[in-house]
Parts: structure tokens; sequence; C-alpha cells
């Protein structure tokens, strides 16, 4: 027999992690908006990316999401002149992270608020659970 509130538990614990690894992926990106290459010419940091899939738990009937993979976006790096840093190359262009800090940000919003979505349905299912046991006690 399947426990609903252990599925609706389970499933929001999996969106916590998957959100809490997204958290960390747009951190880093956030980290390394300056990070270039160390020799000149060299590839900056790229933009990490974070995809999930979804799973279903066919012995408790639950479903929830996991990471499928974090991967770099395929986006070119930028391009500006500046011949006095060390990572620029013979012309004096220094290639910078494909990483937009605009873009980063909205991310992080939306991982945020999905990430409190689920802590949310975490604190109904322990409230439910309460109830049932006072209704329980009665």
């Amino acid at each position: 027999m399947l426990d609903p509130l252990a599925s609706a538990l389970q499933s929001s614990a999996s969106g916590l992690q998957a959100q809490s690894h997204r958290l960390r992926v747009v951190s880093e990106n956030l980290a390394n908006t300056e990070s270039t290459g160390r020799t000149p010419g060299a590839d900056p940091y790229m933009r990490k990316t974070i995809s999930f899939e979804s799973v279903l738990d066919e012995t408790e009937g639950g479903a929830g999401v996991r990471v499928n993979g974090i991967g770099a976006d395929d986006k070119p790096p930028r391009v500006e002149f500046d011949p006095d840093n060390p990572a620029a190359d013979e012309r004096g262009y220094v290639k910078l992270p494909n990483v937009n800090v605009l873009i980063e940000m909205a991310d992080m919003r939306e991982a945020n608020r999905t990430y409190e979505a689920n802590l949310q349905m975490v604190k109904q299912v322990r409230d439910m659970l309460a109830s049932t046991i006072d209704l329980l006690r009665a």
C-alpha cells in the first residue's frame, strides 16, 4: 500500500536536493564571472549548466527529480581588448567567461523559490502527520 504522505515527502526531498545542486552550480558560475585563463590566449572558465530528470520509485510509489548531468554552456567566451592583462593573447585580446550575471541571478532566484516551495511542502506534510497523530490519540 502506498503512503501518500511519505510519497509527498520523498518528492519534496528530491526537489530540495536538486535545487541545492542547482544553487551550487549558479554560485560557481557567479564566482567565476571574471576568471580568465592562466596563460596568454588560454580558454577562460566556461559557464556550467545543470539538467534534471524525473524519477519514479516503484517500490514507494513516489515521483521525484534528480540531477541528470552537469555540462558546459557551448556559448563562446566574451573577448575584450586588454593588452595589459596577463591572459591577453599576442594581439592584446583576453577571453572572458561566457557567464551572464543577469541570467545567473534569474536562475538563482528561480532555484531559491523552487527550494522554498519544496520546503513548504515538507512543512505541510509534517503538519498533516502531526494532525493524524493527534486524531489517533483522541
